[in-house]
């Protein structure tokens, strides 16, 4: 039974005199799709996860935490944080002023953390490890399925197009045998 099961798959790559071209054609359509998907997903999934972490660890190389201090009072608001202004020191040793995220209601003077790059502009916290991993991992499989629904959408459309070409050729093979029939009905 398997080996009838296995031969029904791989009918169209046997030489038969009832295989046409097209059959062949939509054979190796399938598995170009199948190769595909299962390279090109893979890949795609590969290169974009690797990306995304060698993105996310130089960001946490990069960037630094760093003390400031709340220069006015933050407005009370039922959100946990809202945008108040900060003073902290730069890399270059000058003092800056920005505005960031910070606990709502935080009288002025309060020390809170803030992150900044290199140049010491005011950023987002880094991912830590975990985080990066995760994120990375699902930037990738998203990638991946992205990559599959491509070559999935293209194979869809290179058969539908192979059908197209039969039904047509069934057509005028139909047009060539149905008047030597000669009796019509209806």
């Amino acid at each position: 039974m398997h080996g009838d099961s296995a031969s029904r798959r791989l009918w169209r790559w046997r030489n038969n005199p009832l295989r046409r071209h097209d059959d062949l054609v939509e054979a190796w359509i399938v598995l170009a799709v199948y190769a595909g998907v299962a390279l090109g997903g893979t890949v795609a999934g590969t290169v974009t996860a690797q990306a995304a972490d060698q993105v996310f660890a130089q960001q946490r190389a990069e960037r630094r935490s760093v003390r400031a201090v709340l220069v006015a009072d933050a407005p009370k608001s039922t959100a946990p944080d809202v945008m108040g202004s900060v003073r902290w020191t730069a890399p270059d040793g000058s003092a800056r002023t920005g505005p960031t995220l910070v606990a709502a209601g935080l009288p002025a003077g309060s020390r809170v953390v803030v992150w900044q790059d290199g140049r010491g502009r005011l950023v987002a916290a880094p991912p830590d490890a975990t985080e990066a991993g995760l994120e990375a991992g699902v930037l990738g499989a998203g990638a991946a399925g992205a990559t599959a629904g491509v070559v999935l959408g293209a194979g869809a459309v290179a058969r539908w197009r192979l059908d197209q070409r039969r039904i047509a050729r069934w057509g005028r093979e139909w047009d060539l045998v149905e008047p030597k029939w000669g009796h019509r009905t209806g």
